[in-house]
Parts: structure tokens; sequence; C-alpha cells
């Protein structure tokens, strides 16, 4: 079964970060949970395409995949629109006949689609009264040579004109008219039309973020280099200039590289980082100082609060990745509640006598 777009099911947009898509989860799932809407009998579609949506979107990879897959589409269906507006261009310009014997060009086939002959400039019509003059009228002050000869020019025979092999006429390239026609459409001879831009994904790791590294990037055996520059997080779109498509009679498109960083210890929100920090039971109750690396490989201590429970968030301010504006983003760390490997034979008894209502 076909699943309709992920980011349209979930209700956000394509840049949004992994907390935005689990709280739109969160939400959605709340709404349409079939306990909510028994009377409905669509809710269970609803709920498990929601719930299906959600799962591609929280996995990178997975993201990643489809977002280009998007993309790709994308620029393929406007290939498409491209070639069949060309097609329909070329076909117009075949319906209309050229004058007899006249080598037409690309310019002037467009003129003569939009009922314009390019030829027709002022100064290249005959001289009406030239044309009307009689044959047998000399111009004033010629010499009797030149007389001559003007009239030993033999005079066409009757039916000559009309046998007379008409002039080659170039081949003209359909490009050449499709480009003509945007051109005149846009009332500029000079503007030269773009070829799509070209949607590419580029992996990094957090370290490259730090470094402002120029990363490279393989594109049909060229190798393009990537400056993540600062501002550069999850999602952020470069585009590297005439980089993308070449087409023939088109300027080169853009190369639009989307930004992807790879899984790792840290998760990247906007310019904060998260991590996972996991504590023991009576650290969590009781509170602890404890240490954990840094994304650059820095040794960060951690203190973490008494009565600390699951998914307790602890910043670090200013180690997280580089912001537009020079500023920094925090590392934010979040403790996870983690049992010994064996089971502990007091701790049972704890907990015990605590559900049980016994006080030891």
């Amino acid at each position: 079964m076909l699943m309709r777009d992920p980011y349209a099911v979930l209700g956000v947009k394509r840049d949004a970060g992994q907390e935005e898509i689990k709280a739109a989860w969160r939400v959605l799932a709340k709404s349409v949970h079939p306990d909510q809407n028994q009377d409905d009998p669509f809710a269970t579609v609803r709920f498990t395409e929601a719930g299906r949506a959600y799962e591609l979107l929280r996995d990178p990879e997975r993201r990643s995949k489809y977002d280009r897959a998007h993309r790709e589409a994308e620029v393929r269906r406007e290939m498409e629109l491209r070639r069949m507006e060309q097609m329909r261009r070329q076909q117009s310009a075949r319906k209309a006949q050229p004058e007899p014997g006249a080598a037409e060009g690309a310019e002037d086939m467009v003129s003569r689609i939009f009922g314009v002959d390019a030829r027709q400039q002022p100064g290249k019509a005959a001289n009406p009264s030239a044309s009307a003059q009689p044959s047998s009228a000399q111009p004033s002050g010629a010499s009797p040579q030149r007389q001559a000869s003007a009239k030993a020019q033999p005079e066409p025979a009757a039916g000559e004109t009309e046998g007379r092999a008409p002039s080659p006429r170039r081949t003209v390239a359909a490009a050449d008219i499709f480009t003509g026609i945007i051109r005149r459409i846009r009332g500029s001879r000079a503007t030269v039309e773009k070829a799509p831009d070209l949607a590419l994904d580029v992996t990094v790791t957090i370290a490259d973020l730090l470094k402002q590294a120029r990363v490279p990037l393989d594109v049909n055996g060229e190798t393009l280099r990537v400056h993540l520059a600062p501002g550069t997080t999850e999602g952020t779109s470069i585009r590297l200039r005439e980089q993308g498509h070449r087409i023939n009679d088109l300027r080169r498109g853009d190369a639009v590289v989307t930004v992807r960083v790879a899984q790792g210890p840290f998760r990247v929100d906007g310019f904060d980082l998260r991590a996972v920090l996991p504590v023991t039971i009576e650290d969590a109750v009781l509170g602890c100082e404890t240490s954990i690396e840094g994304p650059e490989g820095e040794t960060l201590a951690v203190t973490v609060p008494a009565w600390s429970s699951s998914d307790q968030v602890i910043r670090l301010e200013g180690r997280g990745l580089f912001d537009a504006e020079g500023g920094r983003g925090h590392l934010l760390v979040e403790t996870r509640l983690q049992l010994w490997d064996k089971p502990d034979a007091k701790m049972i008894d704890l907990m015990r006598s605590l559900r049980e209502g016994l006080y030891l």
C-alpha cells in the first residue's frame, strides 16, 4: 500500500528537526488513536499511517533516502514538463511554412511564429518608385556602354521562374527554436534559460561541522567541495552555483546540497547536540558527579541532580554547533535510568516493600 507524504501526514515542514517531528507524532497519535475515536471506522487506518510516517522520519537514513527520491522525482517531473513544452513549440514551428527560397534561421522562424517577419526590417523594402519605372527609362547621364549592357540582359522565359529550384533551407535545431521562443516571451534576446538544479545529499560528521570543513562530494566522476560554514546543521541546503545539470543551449543549473549528519553518540537538534547519560537508581535518587565525553573529544563534568528521572535534561552551555551569528548551541545531556547487569537482592526487597507498603 502506498503511503502519503509522511511530512504531510504529521503536518511538519521538510526541514523539521527530530524534536518537532516527535512532538507532532505524539499530538497526532493521541488525536487519532482508536481508543479515542471508537465511533470512527477509519481511526485505525489513520493511526497506522501516522505511525508509519513517524517511523520513516525518525530514522535519519530512511528519511534521507526518502527526501532524495522525492527531490529526484521533482527534477524528473520538471524536466519532463520542459521536454513536452519544447516538443509542442517544435510542432508549432513545423506547421508554419517559410517563404520559398529563403534561408530561415531560428530567430526568423520564431518571428514568423509570433506574426513578425524578422527580415522585413526598415530600409530593406524595395523602392516602389523604382519598381514602377518603365524598363525603357535609363538613369540620367548613363553611359552608352552601360545602357547596352542593361539591354543585353536576357528576359526570363515564361515559366522559368516557376521551374527554378528554390534555395536550400538551413536545418534549424529544435533547441534553438525553443530558446528563441523563451527569449521572445521574456522580451529579451540576451536572456539565457537555465537548466534545472541538481538535488544532492552529503553526509557529514559532528567533527566536520565543528571544524567548518570542506567535505568532498563525488558527482558523476566530478568532485565538488561543500563548505560547512557557520550556521550549517542537519537539513541545511547549500547552493553551489553552476554545478548542476548540463543541457545543450541552456545555462548550467546549480547543485543544491542538503546536509545530513551521520549517526553517532550525539544527535543534532538545530544547533544543539543531544547525548544520553546512563545513571543507576541510587545515582538518580541521590544525585552524583560524573563526566561525559564532549563532541570534540574533551571530558566534560556533569552534575546529576538528586531525584532525577529518565529524560532529565542537563544543559552544558556553549558545547553545541556554531550558528551564523557567531554563537554556539548547547550540549543537552539526557539521563537514562539503568539497572545493574545482575539482579540485586537488597534492591529487589526494597522495591517490593515500597510497592506492598511494607517498611523494613
